[in-house]
C-alpha cells in the first residue's frame, strides 16, 4: 500500500507492532479492520512540505523568527516570516510547497487544524523558540498524527538539537544552525531528487567544501546530511554542522507572495511592512545576544544590487514600508552606502527602519541613509552603567550613545532604544542610572526588557555557573516581557520585574514620550488598540509601583 492512499489510522503503527499482532492468537485485526476503511487519497490542495509560524499559546501576537528570540509583541507588532519565505523559494522548483503564518493571518488551533487536513502535508517544518516551545511542539502532534514527518528549527533547537528530540517524540528531526541548504539537501535525500536542483540551487552547494550527496551503494546515508539530528533505531543522532551558506546573493528572492504581507504591521508605520534581510552575523561580543547561537561570530552581506532587486520586488507587491532586517544592519558601511546610493538613484519611494550599533554609524552615512528613506533606527543601547557594559562585552559606552543619536536626530531619523534590565553585575543603583540616561537620550521611543539567559549564550552559562536561575522556571511558561527567569542574591525576580515596569513608566510619562504615543494613537485605526493597550498597563504598573 503506497503512502499516496495508505489510511491515517495505519498511517503511524510501526512494522513491529504489526508483526506482534499477527503472531498472537487473534485474528488478524489488521485484515478485519480494513474491511471498514475508506482509504482516502491525497487531495488535489496536498502538498510536499508546509513550513509553518504556528498559532500563539495564548491567541495573542508572539514574534518567532529564524535567529532571534521568541516572545509576545509588547508593542502588537506582526513579525513578517520571511525565513519562511526564504525557504520556500529555496524549495519550491521541485517541490509543492505551502507556507501558514498563523499568528499574521489571526488563526486559532481548530481554523490551523483544518489547514493542516487541507493540505496533508508529507513534511511539516516549524519554527521553535524557547517561550514557545510546548505550543510549538502541539503543531508536530498534530503533523504528525496526520502522516507527516516532522520537522523543527529556531534559535531553541540549535543549541540543543538532541535534547529537544529526546523530550519531544512527536519530532522526527530537528535542522541546528543554517536552515537553509538543509531543509533543501533533507528532503532531496529523502525523496531521491539530489541529481535534480537547478543549476541556481546547485550552486551553493557546490561552494560548501566537501559537500557530496551522501548516498551509499545507491542508499540514502541518513548521517553523512550536514546540520540534522534524527533518530535511528530508537537512538538520537547529531550529525556534522553544515557551514553557513558562502554567498548570500546565491540565495533566490524570497517568496514574500506566499506570506499574509497586507498583515503585518509595525507602530507608528502607515501600512503593511515586511522585511528584507541584508545580511547575517555581527561583529560584536555581546554575552546575552542568541544571534551567536545561529551563527557565531561570522558575517555575510548581500551585494546592495541584490537589496535593491527584492526592493523592486516588493514594490510590484504593493508594499512600500520595509524594515532592514539584520543582526547589525551597519555592519559593512560599504553596503549601506552603496544601497542607499541605487535608492536614490533608481527613484525608488520606500521607507524604511533599520538597527545599529552607536559605533558603527557616522554623520555622512546618517545623511545618506535619510535621504535614500530611513526615518527610524533601532538602537541596542541597554545600559547606563560601564561596568555592566564591559562585563557584557558590549564594548560601546554611553557617551558614544548620545553622540550617535544626536547625530541621528539631526539628520532627520527617530530613535528607538532597547535597554535590558538585569544583566551580571545589575544592582537597583545601575538600574537608577540607566533610567536617568535614557531619559538624556534624543529618544522617540524606549523600551525596557529583563535579561534573558538564552541556552547557548555566554550569559546563559554564567547562569548555570552562578546558580542564578529562578528554581522551578520552565522556558515556556515564562513571558520573557513580563516575567523572568533569573533569581540574584541582590536583585530576586520580583524586584527585577519592578524595575522594568517602573523604568517604562518614568520614561514614558513625559512630554515628549507622551506625544509620541499620542501620534501612534492617531495614526491609524490599528494603532489605536496599541496605545490603549500601552494606556491601561501602565496604569496597572503605577499602582504596583507605589506597592513596590
Amino acid at each position: 500500500m503506497s503512502d499516496e492512499v495508505q489510511p491515517r489510522e495505519f498511517k503511524n503503527l510501526g512494522t513491529n507492532r504489526i508483526a506482534r499482532v499477527r503472531e498472537s492468537n487473534f485474528p488478524d485485526a489488521d485484515a478485519i479492520v480494513h474491511q471498514g476503511v475508506v482509504e482516502t487519497p491525497r487531495s488535489p490542495d496536498a502538498v510536499d512540505i508546509l513550513l509553518v509560524n504556528p498559532p500563539g499559546p495564548d491567541g495573542g501576537i508572539w514574534i518567532r523568527s529564524q535567529h532571534r528570540v521568541g516572545r509576545r509583541s509588547r508593542e502588537n507588532m506582526v513579525w513578517p516570516q520571511v525565513s519562511l519565505a526564504q525557504m520556500a523559494a529555496i524549495l519550491r522548483d521541485n517541490y509543492k510547497v505551502a507556507v501558514i503564518d498563523a499568528i499574521g493571518s489571526k488563526l486559532d488551533w481548530l481554523q490551523f487544524t483544518k489547514l493542516l487536513e487541507k493540505y496533508q502535508p508529507k513534511y511539516y517544518m516549524t519554527q521553535v523558540t524557547a517561550p514557545t516551545l510546548e505550543n510549538d511542539m502541539y503543531g508536530t502532534f498534530l503533523a504528525k498524527n496526520r502522516g507527516a514527518k516532522t520537522i523543527a528549527f529556531g534559535t531553541h533547537v540549535t543549541p540543543i538539537p538532541v535534547e529537544t528530540l529526546k523530550a519531544y517524540s512527536t519530532l522526527d528531526f530537528v535542522l541546528y544552525g543554517e536552515p537553509d541548504l538543509t531543509i533543501r539537501d533533507l528532503l532531496d535525500h529523502l525523496e531521491g531528487k539530489t541529481g535534480q536542483r537547478p543549476p541556481q540551487i546547485q550552486v551553493m552547494f557546490d561552494k560548501e567544501m566537501g559537500y557530496k550527496p551522501s548516498i551509499v551503494d545507491g542508499q540514502v546515508e541518513m548521517s553523512g546530511i550536514r546540520g540534522i539530528a534524527w533518530r535511528r533505531d530508537g537512538e538520537i543522532v547529531k550529525n556534522i554542522p553544515r557551514p553557513f551558506v558562502a554567498d548570500l546573493d546565491d540565495l533566490p528572492i524570497p517568496a514574500h507572495e506566499l506570506l499574509p504581507l497586507q498583515s503585518y504591521k509595525m507602530p507608528m508605520m502607515k501600512g503593511p511592512f515586511t522585511f528584507i534581510v541584508t545580511s547575517r552575523g555581527c561583529t560584536a561580543g555581546c554575552t546575552y545576544c542568541i544571534k551567536h547561537v545561529s551563527y557565531q561570530y561570522s558575517v555575510r552581506v548581500r551585494s546592495p544590487e541584490k537589496i535593491v532587486e527584492e526592493l523592486w520586488v516588493l514594490n510590484k507587491l504593493g508594499i512600500h514600508n520595509i524594515h532592514m532586517y539584520a543582526d547589525l544592519f551597519t555592519v559593512s558601511r560599504d553596503q549601506v552606502v552603496g544601497m542607499c546610493k541605487l535608492i536614490i538613484e533608481q527613484g525608488l519611494k520606500i521607507k524604511w527602519t533599520c538597527n545599529s550599533r552607536v559605533d558603527y554609524v557616522d554623520e555622512e552615512m546618517l545623511n545618506l541613509m535619510s535621504k535614500a528613506g530611513c526615518w527610524f533606527i533601532s538602537w541596542g543601547i541597554e545600559s547606563g552603567n560601564e561596568e555592566i557594559l564591559k562585563h557584557a562585552r558590549k564594548g560601546v559606552y554611553p557617551e558614544r550613545a548620545f553622540h550617535s543619536l544626536t547625530l541621528s536626530r539631526k539628520a532627520g531619523i527617530n530613535n528607538w532604544g532597547y535597554f535590558i534590565i538585569g544583566l551580571p553585575g545589575e544592582t537597583e543603583e545601575t538600574i537608577r542610572q540607566t533610567i536617568d540616561f535614557a531619559k538624556k537620550l534624543p529618544l522617540d521611543i524606549a523600551l525596557f526588557h529583563i535579561a534573558a539567559p538564552y541556552p547557548g549564550t555566554p550569559f546563559f552559562f554564567e547562569v548555570v555557573k552562578e546558580g542564578w536561575f529562578r528554581k522551578g522556571t520552565r522556558w515556556e511558561q515564562v513571558d520573557m516581557d513580563k516575567e523572568t527567569v533569573l533569581d540574584y542574591p541582590q536583585l530576586p525576580a520580583e524586584r527585577l520585574m519592578y524595575w522594568q515596569r517602573r523604568a517604562f513608566r518614568e520614561w514614558a510619562f513625559r512630554p515628549r514620550p507622551a506625544f509620541t504615543y499620542l501620534k501612534m494613537l492617531l495614526s491609524d485605526s490599528s494603532t489605536f488598540k496599541i496605545a490603549l493597550d500601552v494606556g491601561l498597563q501602565t496604569l496597572k504598573w503605577q499602582v504596583r509601583g507605589n506597592e513596590g
